[in-house]
């Protein structure tokens, strides 16, 4: 029990990140706000708000922008505090480590391995819908069976439905080539993805400005049809509605659903190792990319609403076919072509982010590392990891439906916040003298306003996202005593002798 809780020095650290494992320091600060836009604009602007605002909480998709964007805000600038303390591979789950012990820093590492997985494959969806809708405007579109994943659920019935079809095979393709892409190198990677951040904030200003334009006030009345609450406890509905399945429908629910379009500003932490001046550059490019992004999801939610009556947009392409729908097919392909390569760039990163954290596990033994932590050679990828995460991406996105898939991450996501929040609270008191190049304003304050958001957003969350986390979590613990207990390198430290002469060291 003594050593479960065993936390890593600050120290131990910044040595394990000077390793021959080390990541190659090459990002600035433009392209990790690049980096953290490339993530965080994409699925939610162009898929997840037309199924937040068509199922959860109408126009008052906006004000749910809003509770999720001050829930990221507060979580965000404890991110950027320890990014700047500890610049290493990593994310939460070595920043838990370093505050909450071993046990804490296996769990949210676990955790953070089903966020980006799920997060990934929900983007690739996303990716597949959009690809069809561009390419079906000038050519035949691919067949049903190969269009969608077998089975989809129903809002209206409240339950698991049959689709027809068999795979979305375009969301396994995208997957593959980035995998590839991947692999080759980091700063291949970053290239391309900032090239697709510059076309796809294009895009993101043509619809601001063009769907201005037809823009009916009426379209917003009423403007919560299903309320301001939504607030369930444990999937119990506690405040406002509920869905035909029980679960729970208004503002604060819609928050809960479109708070996954926010995952990506966390990202920016996982590159710390690969930053040129981490400890200026990190905090930079987490609080930029997320101020951006807000602002611009805020005025797409506004234009796409007021387009087009909530219950009929579109929620698999809710963005390109509200132009579709007013009459514009020009625009309907622009905004298509422009979505593709915008979520392209959302599926780079978060496949980008989730080896690096197996990396930092690797590294500590509780994952094995001659799999989890191989750095190739040529390319300085942990490539082994990267095709792994593959693998799964593929298998998910083909065969498991968006709306399950984006309830599922945003769960994981929002235990992560808390806990990255609550670690801020324990080092400001156990290392009250650690050098913080950058420190949470108004602390203890925002630290616990941001625990208290995320926890609210998570019980705004149907109930079987609860049991899937816990099933979650109870597998990774099995694993974490079967496997990475006995492992573990800080275990194995502590359990070596003392070299001679060291018997009576103070």
């Amino acid at each position: 029990m003594k050593h479960i809780f065993a936390r890593k020095s600050i120290a131990q650290l910044h040595a394990e990140a000077e390793g021959e494992n080390r990541l190659r320091r090459i990002l600035g600060p433009l392209q990790l706000t690049s980096l953290g836009i490339g993530c965080v604009i994409g699925a939610g602007i162009f898929v997840v708000t037309g199924q937040a605002a068509h199922d959860k909480a109408g126009p008052a998709i906006m004000l749910s922008f809003v509770v999720a964007g001050l829930a990221c805000v507060f979580a965000a600038l404890c991110y950027a505090e320890f990014a700047s303390m500890v610049p290493v591979a990593g994310s939460a789950y070595t920043y838990a480590y370093a505050t909450l012990g071993e046990l804490a820093a296996w769990i949210i590492g676990w955790d953070l391995i089903l966020e980006y997985t799920i997060a990934s494959s929900a983007v690739a969806h996303g990716w597949s819908q959009y690809f069809q809708e561009f390419l079906g405007t000038f050519l035949p579109r691919l067949p049903h069976a190969l269009s969608k994943t077998p089975f989809d659920y129903d809002p209206g019935l409240g339950r698991i439905v049959s689709t027809g079809a068999v795979i979305d095979l375009p969301a396994v393709l995208i997957t593959a080539l980035l995998t590839f892409i991947l692999i080759r190198g980091i700063r291949e990677s970053a290239r391309f993805n900032t090239a697709m951040v510059v076309v796809k904030l294009a895009v993101v200003v043509f619809v601001i400005g063009l769907g201005a334009f037809y823009v009916d006030p009426a379209n917003w009345h009423p403007f919560a049809p299903f309320g301001y609450t939504g607030l369930s406890l444990f999937g119990k509905t506690i405040l406002g509605q509920t869905g035909a399945g029980g679960e729970p429908l208004g503002m604060l629910a819609g928050s809960a659903i479109i708070f996954f379009a926010y995952i990506g500003f966390d990202s920016v932490s996982t590159h710390a190792e690969e930053a040129k001046n981490p400890r200026r550059d990190i905090p930079f490019g987490i609080i930029a990319s997320l101020v951006i992004c807000t602002i611009l999801y805020l005025a797409v939610a506004a234009v796409i609403t007021g387009m087009v009556p909530y219950d009929q947009i579109n929620i698999e392409a809710p963005v390109a076919d509200a132009f579709r729908q007013k009459g514009l097919p020009w625009a309907h392909f622009i905004i298509s072509s422009g979505a593709v390569v915008g979520i392209t760039s959302v599926l780079l990163v978060l496949m980008l982010s989730q080896p690096r954290v197996m990396l930092a596990m690797a590294r500590d033994g509780l994952v094995p590392p001659k799999v989890f932590g191989a750095v190739h050679p040529r390319f300085r990828t942990p490539w082994i990891s990267q095709l792994v995460m593959g693998c799964c991406v593929a298998a998910f996105a083909g065969f498991v439906p968006l709306r399950i898939l984006a309830e599922l991450v945003n769960i994981g996501t929002l235990l992560a916040f808390v806990v990255v929040c609550a670690a801020v609270l324990i080092l400001r008191r156990t290392h009250p003298k650690a050098h913080r190049p950058f420190r949470v304003p108004f602390a203890p304050l925002i630290p616990l306003l941001g625990i208290g958001s995320s926890a609210l957003l998570m019980f705004s969350l149907p109930k079987e996202n609860w049991w899937r986390l816990i099933a979650w979590l109870a597998i990774g613990c099995v694993i974490y005593f079967w496997y990475g207990r006995r492992h573990s390198g800080l275990r194995a430290a502590r359990q070596q002798p003392p070299l001679p002469g060291e018997e009576s060291a103070p």
